[in-house]
C-alpha cells in the first residue's frame, strides 16, 4: 500500500513540477507530460480495473473520462480494451470502434507517448496500460491534447492545473490507502512479493505431488485439477468450470466425488485403476461452499503390499529365529529350536540331521560320515513315514548339498504319492498330508558341514521358490553358528567333566574310625561349567582318619585343575601326619605360589577354602581347622544338632595369617556333616536360612545311616537348578574298645626294654596274635631302646589292635629318626632298617610336645616269613640298637 501511495505521490508531484518549470519554455514537453500524466493517473486510479472487469465498462467510465478530460484540460481521454475496442470517447459514435494506431506497444512496453500532426495541429497522445494486481492488462487509457491548447491555457490555467494535481494526489492517495488496507486484510498481511512467491510455490507443489487434487464448487463444477488428477481421471483439457458429470469420469468415482461429505481412504475404481479417495468440504467465511478431494493410485500398491508383507514376515521369522535359537548349549536342543521356529510359518515339516561326531561334541568329519536325526518338527505319529517320502530325490538333494555346500531347491517331489485310504474306513479322516516341495540346506559353521536341514511343504501349501531358498539359507546359517557353539561347549564340557571326575575320589576303603557316605553334584547352569569343590577321606596312622572338604572359587578347567592340585597337596601333606593348622599353612603357601604364577601368566587368580579335620577313634577327639570354609554340622547320638565354633581364618592364598584349631570330643555314633556353600546358599536362599534348614533335616533323622543322611539332606535342600557345585560328606564316628588298646610308661633305664617286650608279648597272646609276637618284640625293642638312648621323658608305648597291629613309641624329644644303610664294617645303623623291613609301614608324627614313632603290621604275619622275605641270617647277626 505504501509503495503504491509513494508511487502516486511521486508521479503527481513530478507532473506538477514539470508544469511549473516548463510552462514557458517547453510547451510541447508539457503537453506530453500532461497527456502522459493524465493517462497513467487514470490508469492507476482506484476503481479503474474493477470498471474494466465489470459487465459494462462504457457505462462505468464514459462519464468519468469526460469529466476528467474537461477538468484536466485535455482534448480527449479514451479507454479501450487490449484488443483496441473503445469503451469511452468524446464522440459516442466511436465507442465500440477499433482504435487506429500503434496502441499494442503499451501492452508489452508500458506507457508511451507519441506526438504527431493532426488537422487540429500538433497533438500529443499518451497511452497507458491498466494492469491488474497479478500483472495482466485489463485495458488501455489514451490521453490526447493539442500543443496549441496547452500553449494558450498554461498561463491562465496554471493555478487550476496545480489544484487539480493536488486533488488527484489526494484522491489517488486515499484510494491507494483504501485499496491497500483491503488487500492487506484479504492477503493476511502478505505483500506483493510474498503473494507472488506463495502462488508460485503453490502452483509448483500442486502439480508436482503424486496425489491428484480436485476442487469443486457446490454445484459439482470442477474449479481446479492438478496434473495428477487429470491423469488419474483422464480429464479433457477444457475440464475447468464444467460439471463433473459431463467430463466422462467413471460413474463410481463421480458418485463418490459428488457426495458432499467427508470421506477418508475410500476405494473406488476409475477405469483400470483403483483409487483411494479423501474428501473434505470447504466453506471458508465469505467464499462459496465447495469441496477438495485427493486421489491416490493404489493399483500398484496392492502387489507391492503383498510383497512387502511377505518380506516383513521373513524378517520377523529371522528375528524370532535369532531370539529363540541358542538358548541352551545343547546340540540337540538347539537343532530342535530351529525346527520349531520354522514350523508352520515357513515349512510344514522340518528335519535336522547332524553328523554323529557333532552330536558327541567332536569335530565334524567327512561329508560321508553317518548322519543321525537330531530334530524333527512337528513330531510325527508313530506310524508316520513323512520323513522318508520321495526317498531317491531327497537323498540326491542331500548328497548334493553336503558335497557342494550349497542349498538345493526341489519345487516338486515328483515321486511323492499320497498314502491310500484304508478301504474299511470310508468315512475316516483324510490320509496324512505328504511333503510335495523340499529345500535342503547344509548346516555349516566355520566353513565345515555339520549336517543338513530339510524343509518340506505339503501339497496344500504353495511350493518353495527362490526367495524361500534364500530365507532357508539365512535361517540355517544363523542356526549353524549356535549348533557349532553348542558342539564346542559339549566338547569342552566333556573334557572338563572327565578331568574333574578323574581328580575327584572314587570309593573310599572302610575305616576303623568312621563310616562315611558322600555326594557330589555339579552345577546345572550351562555358564558355570565344572567346579572346584572336592572332598576326601584319608586314613592316617594310629587308626585315625582325616576328613577334608574344599572349594575353589569359580568354574571351568582352571578351577578343576586347581582343585586337583590342592587335593594332591592335601594327600601329600597328610602322609607327613601334620596337624590341621600346619597342613593348612602349607596349603596356603601352595595357593600363594599358584596365584603368583597366575599373575605372571595373566591368568585368573585362585581363591580357595578348605576344612581339614582329624578324628582319633582311640580317644574320640576330633581336631579341625578351616580357612574361610563353613564349619561342619554335628549330629550327636541324642539327636541334638550343633554347628561347632571353629576359629575363623582367612581363605587360602592370603599368607601371613596363622591358622587356629578347634578340638571336640565326640561320642561314638556322632555324625559330622561337611559340605560346601552350594548346599546352603543359592539365589533364593541365604546362608543362615540354609543352616537352619540343615539343622531341621538332621534333627529329624538321628538314627539314620550316613547314606540315608546324605539322601535326606539332598532331597530337602537341593535347589531345582543348582548354580554351584555341591559336595557333601557325612561321617559317623566309631570308638576302639579299651581292650584293643594297651599302653605302658617306660622309665629311662635300658633294663625296662625287656619288661616292655614281655608285657607286649603277653598282650599279643591275649589278643590271639602269637604269630606277630616275634616281629613286634623286635620293633618295640629297637624303638624303645632308641627312645631311652636318644629321646627325652616322658616315654610311652602303645599297642593298638585294629585292622592292623599298630605300635607307637612316644617321647619328649623332637629329634627325627632317619633311615640309612649301614656299611659292612659299621657297628650300628641297622635298627631302623630292620624296623622298616619288619613293619608294613612306619613313620613319625609330631604332637604338641615331642614325637611319636609308629609302625603298622599285618595281623597274621609270622616272624619266620618276615625274616625270609626281607633279610638273611647275616643281617640279623649284625642287628643292634644303634640305628638312630
Amino acid at each position: 500500500m505504501w509503495v503504491q501511495l509513494a508511487l502516486v505521490l511521486v508521479l503527481v508531484t513530478a507532473a506538477g513540477l514539470a508544469l511549473i518549470l516548463q510552462s514557458r519554455s517547453a510547451i510541447e514537453q508539457a503537453a506530453e507530460q500532461r497527456s502522459r500524466t493524465v493517462a497513467e493517473t487514470f490508469a492507476q486510479a482506484p476503481g479503474t480495473v474493477q470498471a474494466l472487469d465489470g459487465p459494462d465498462p462504457t457505462a462505468a467510465l464514459q462519464h468519468r473520462t469526460q469529466q476528467i478530460a474537461r477538468k484536466s484540460a485535455i482534448d480527449a481521454l479514451v479507454v479501450f480494451s487490449p484488443q483496441g475496442i473503445r469503451y469511452t470517447h468524446p464522440d459516442p459514435q466511436l465507442i465500440g470502434k477499433h482504435v487506429i494506431g500503434p496502441y499494442k506497444r503499451a501492452l508489452t512496453h508500458g506507457t508511451f507517448t507519441r506526438t504527431f500532426k493532426a488537422s487540429t495541429g500538433v497533438t500529443v497522445i499518451s497511452i497507458a496500460p491498466v494492469t491488474r494486481d497479478n500483472g495482466s492488462v485489463a485495458g488501455l487509457v489514451s490521453a490526447g491534447i493539442t500543443v496549441n491548447r496547452v500553449r494558450g491555457m498554461v498561463s491562465a490555467q496554471l493555478p487550476v492545473l496545480l489544484g487539480g494535481a493536488v486533488l488527484a494526489l489526494a484522491l489517488a492517495a486515499g484510494g491507494t490507502v483504501l485499496v491497500g488496507r483491503r488487500l492487506r486484510r484479504q492477503t493476511h498481511g502478505l505483500g506483493p512479493a510474498e503473494m507472488t512467491r506463495m502462488y508460485e510455490h503453490h502452483d509448483a507443489v500442486l502439480h508436482a505431488v503424486r496425489e491428484g487434487v480436485v476442487i469443486m464448487d457446490a454445484e459439482d463444477r470442477l474449479l481446479l485439477a492438478n496434473d495428477e488428477a487429470r491423469r488419474l481421471l483422464e480429464l479433457p483439457p477444457d475440464a475447468d468450470g464444467r460439471p463433473l458429470a459431463d467430463l466422462g469420469v467413471h460413474s463410481q468415482a463421480t458418485e463418490l466425488l459428488a457426495s458432499h461429505g467427508t470421506v477418508t481412504d475410500a476405494l473406488c475404481s476409475a477405469g483400470d485403476r483403483l483409487l483411494a479417495v479423501n474428501i473434505r468440504p470447504t466453506d471458508p467465511p465469505g467464499s462459496p461452499p465447495g469441496s477438495v478431494a485427493t486421489l491416490r493410485d493404489t493399483t500398484e500398491l496392492r502387489a507391492l503390499t503383498g510383497r512387502a508383507a511377505a518380506a516383513q514376515e521373513r524378517l520377523r521369522l529371522l528375528h524370532d529365529v535369532g531370539a529363540h535359537i541358542g538358548t541352551t548349549l545343547d546340540v540337540r536342543q538347539t537343532a530342535q529350536e530351529m525346527a520349531d521356529a520354522a514350523v508352520p510359518r515357513f515349512a510344514d515339516l522340518v528335519t535336522v540331521d547332524l553328523a554323529e561326531s557333532v552330536l558327541r561334541g567332536k569335530d565334524p568329519t567327512t561329508p560321508a560320515a553317518p548322519l543321525r536325526r537330531a530334530a524333527i518338527s512337528p513330531a510325527p505319529p508313530p506310524t508316520s513315514d513323512a520323513a522318508t517320502v520321495a526317498l531317491d530325490e531327497v537323498r540326491a538333494a542331500q548328497v548334493h548339498a553336503l558335497t557342494t555346500h550349497e542349498a538345493v531347491l526341489v519345487p516338486s517331489l515328483t515321486h511323492t504319492q499320497p498314502r491310500p485310504r484304508d478301504p474299511g474306513d470310508a468315512h475316516g479322516p483324510d490320509p496324512e498330508p505328504r511333503p510335495a516341495s523340499l529345500i535342503t540346506v547344509p548346516v555349516r559353521a566355520r566353513g565345515v558341514a555339520l549336517g543338513i536341514a530339510n524343509f518340506y511343504r505339503h501339497q496344500a501349501s504353495s511350493p518353495f521358490d527362490e526367495e524361500d531358498l534364500a530365507l532357508a539359507e539365512e535361517l540355517v546359517g544363523r542356526a549353524g553358528v549356535s549348533i557349532d557353539n553348542a558342539r564346542r561347549y559339549t566338547r569342552d564340557h566333556t573334557i572338563a567333566v572327565t578331568l574333574q571326575q578323574s581328580l575327584l575320589p572314587g570309593a573310599f576303603p572302610d575305616q576303623e574310625a568312621v563310616e562315611t557316605a558322600h555326594r557330589y553334584l555339579p552345577a546345572e547352569a550351562e555358564s558355570a561349567g565344572v567346579g572346584g569343590d572336592w572332598f576326601d577321606v584319608i586314613p592316617l596312622p594310629g587308626a585315625r582318619t582325616a576328613l577334608v572338604v574344599g572349594d575353589v572359587v569359580g568354574h571351568g578347567l582352571h578351577a578343576a585343575a586347581t582343585m586337583g592340585q590342592l587335593r594332591t597337596a592335601v594327600h601329600n601333606l597328610a602322609i607327613m601326619d601334620l596337624p590341621p593348622d600346619e597342613l593348612l599353612g602349607h596349603l596356603d603357601e601352595l595357593v600363594s605360589r599358584i596365584d603368583d604364577n597366575a599373575e605372571q601368566e595373566a591368568d585368573q587368580i585362585t581363591g580357595a577354602t578348605c576344612l581339614y579335620a582329624i578324628y582319633d577313634p582311640t580317644s574320640g577327639r576330633c581336631t579341625m581347622a578351616t580357612n574361610g570354609h563353613p564349619g561342619p554340622a554335628l549330629l550327636r547320638p541324642d539327636g541334638t544338632v550343633s554347628f561347632p565354633d571353629i576359629p575363623v581364618s582367612p581363605p587360602l592364598g592370603l599368607r601371613g595369617e596363622p591358622f587356629e584349631t578347634a578340638e571336640l570330643e565326640l561320642p561314638e555314633g556322632s555324625r559330622l556333616v561337611l559340605f560346601t556353600n552350594g548346599l546352603l546358599a543359592d539365589r533364593h536362599r541365604d546362608f543362615d536360612t540354609g543352616l537352619e534348614q540343615l539343622r531341621d533335616v538332621l534333627s529329624g533323622s538321628p538314627d539314620s545311616t550316613p547314606e540315608e543322611t546324605c539322601q535326606a539332606v539332598l532331597e530337602a535342600m537341593l535347589p531345582p537348578h543348582p548354580n554351584d557345585d555341591i559336595a557333601l560328606l557325612v561321617a559317623r564316628t566309631r570308638r576302639l574298645k579299651a581292650e584293643d588298646i594297651a599302653e605302658w610308661t617306660v622309665d629311662r633305664d635300658p633294663a625296662a626294654v625287656a619288661r616292655i617286650r614281655t608285657e607286649a608279648a603277653d598282650r599279643l597272646s591275649a589278643w590271639g596274635l602269637d604269630e606277630s609276637s616275634y616281629a613286634t618284640e623286635l620293633i618295640l625293642s629297637e624303638l624303645v631302646t632308641n627312645a631311652i638312648r636318644y629321646g627325652a621323658d616322658p616315654i610311652r608305648v602303645r599297642l593298638i589292635r585294629a585292622r592292623s597291629l599298630i605300635c607307637e613309641v612316644t617321647d619328649g624329644s623332637s629329634t627325627a629318626p632317619h633311615l640309612r644303610r649301614a656299611a659292612t664294617m659299621d657297628e650300628g645303623g641297622r635298627g631302623l632298617y630292620l624296623v622298616s623291613r619288619f613293619a608294613e609301614r612306619w613313620g613319625t608324627r609330631y604332637p604338641k610336645h615331642g614325637k611319636t614313632v609308629w609302625t603298622e603290621q599285618p595281623l597274621m604275619v609270622t616272624a619266620k616269613q618276615v625274616v625270609t622275605d626281607t633279610t638273611d641270617e647275616a643281617v640279623l647277626d649284625q642287628w643292634d640298637d644303634s640305628a638312630w
